[in-house]
């Protein structure tokens, strides 16, 4: 099954071990899941990752991301627009990834996203798929 992840599911992951989002990025790693993602969401992991306030340290974020990386699936997918984004199109990367992939597309935060059975949160994910 693809999947994309939202930032704020790595940074959940990283800073509240133990938790769905330590959940879904391990079975991830573990190969239950194919991560996909653009040039444009591993630009945002690395950036918003190394946001001084985290104070995540090089290690962690290397940790986290390169088993991602390379056990995923890097893709170019095609632009869309959608009336949702219009105010802040800082998700519409993950949207469209998740539409190009066919993937589930897992946030921390809806409200971001428009309705969809294949935008999903952390723990609606755990409930449906692990």
């Amino acid at each position: 099954m693809n999947i994309v992840i939202d930032t704020n599911v790595l940074v959940s992951a990283i800073m509240s071990p133990g938790r769905n989002a330590t959940d879904i990025i391990c079975a991830a790693i573990a190969g239950r899941f194919t991560v996909c993602y653009d040039s444009r969401i591993l630009e945002e992991y690395e950036r918003v990752l190394h946001y001084p306030k985290f104070g995540f340290s090089e290690w962690e974020i290397v940790s986290l991301l390169d088993p991602l990386i390379r056990n995923g699936l890097s893709v170019i997918p095609t632009p869309v627009k959608d009336p949702c984004f219009d105010k802040d199109p800082s998700d519409l990367k993950f949207y469209e990834v998740a539409l190009f992939c066919d993937a589930i597309l897992i946030t921390g935060n809806l409200k971001h996203y428009p309705s969809s059975k294949t935008i999903i949160e952390m723990s609606e994910f755990i409930k449906l798929y692990m």
